[in-house]
């Protein structure tokens, strides 16, 4: 917030440090098109790629985990512990849930 905040103390620093534009024959133009293109490409690559490996690995998962069901229903009871005391409450699930959402909106806040 203080850098766009600007008094005239500010603006009379800048003039004194300004420099006139070195003649580069628009190198500099192309590096900054580059980089911002690579950006936006690494913006748009890690959300592509989490869906795809998401849609390949839906079925095998939902295969797995109905086979992992079946095989706790097929055992007897006393082989199976009660799962009651070792599961973690809903409002513990939902409350650990709400605070990493809020960690990690903090910590993309801090990164801009």
């Amino acid at each position: 917030m203080a850098e766009r905040m600007k008094d005239e103390q500010d603006r009379l620093l800048e003039s004194m440090f300004e420099s006139a534009p070195i003649a580069d024959n628009g190198f500099s133009n192309q590096i900054v098109r580059r980089v911002r293109r690579k950006l936006w490409l690494r913006r748009i690559t890690l959300p592509v790629a989490v869906g795809i490996g998401l849609l390949i690995a839906f079925r095998p998962m939902a295969a797995l985990v109905t086979g992992v069901y079946e095989l706790l229903l097929s055992m007897p009871g006393d082989l199976v512990p009660s799962l009651e005391g070792s599961l973690p409450s809903l409002q513990l699930i939902v409350t650990g849930a709400l605070v990493l959402g809020v960690a990690m909106f903090s910590l993309s806040m801090l990164e801009d």
